[in-house]
C-alpha cells in the first residue's frame, strides 16, 4: 500500500481540532522539553483544557510558549496530524476570569472522563480548603497539518 502526503488548509486543520478531544502538549524550560497528554475542547481560536499543579502547569507559567499535536487514524489506511503552536492562559478562580473559566468547564464537561488526565496523580495528594483545578487556554497562533491518504 502507498501513500499520498498532502498538506492541510488551515480550515481542514480547525476542523480537526473541532473535532479531536485527545492530544500531546509540549511545553518548555530551561532549553528541557516536557511533552503530556491532555483532553482539550476548542472553540473560536482557543483550545481549553484543565489541570491540578504540577510540572505541566508550572513550565507554562514560567514559559507561556506551548505546542499541542493531535492525530487521527483511519480503520487502518492513513493518518492526520495537526500541530498548534500557541500562547498558554491560565483562568485563575477570581471574578475577572469568571467566564472563561465557566466556557472551558462547559466545553470540556460534554465528556463524561473531561477531568481524568488532569486531576490524575501518582501519589496521594492532600486535601486543601481550596480548589486546586486549573482551567486554561491555548490561544492559537498557528495550525499546520497533513494527511497521509492511501492509493490502492
Amino acid at each position: 500500500m502507498s501513500y499520498i502526503l498532502k498538506d492541510l488548509t488551515q480550515a481542514e486543520c480547525f476542523a480537526v481540532l473541532e473535532h479531536s478531544r485527545f492530544g500531546h502538549l509540549a511545553c518548555c524550560k530551561d532549553d528541557k522539553p516536557y511533552l503530556v497528554p491532555i483532553y482539550f475542547a476548542y472553540a473560536k481560536g482557543v483550545i481549553y483544557s484543565f489541570s491540578m499543579p504540577g510540572r505541566k502547569v508550572d513550565w507554562m507559567r514560567a514559559n507561556e510558549n506551548v505546542c499541542l499535536q493531535i492525530d487521527q487514524h483511519g480503520t487502518g489506511k492513513g493518518w492526520t496530524s495537526v500541530v498548534v503552536d500557541g500562547r498558554f492562559e491560565e483562568f485563575p478562580d477570581t471574578d475577572l476570569w469568571r467566564n472563561e473559566r465557566l466556557q472551558a468547564w462547559s466545553l470540556l464537561q460534554k465528556h463524561f472522563d473531561w477531568w481524568e488526565i488532569g486531576a490524575l496523580k501518582p501519589q496521594p495528594q492532600a486535601t486543601a480548603s481550596e480548589s486546586e483545578h486549573i482551567f486554561y487556554g491555548i490561544f492559537v497562533r498557528e495550525v499546520t497539518g497533513r494527511t497521509a491518504l492511501s492509493v490502492d
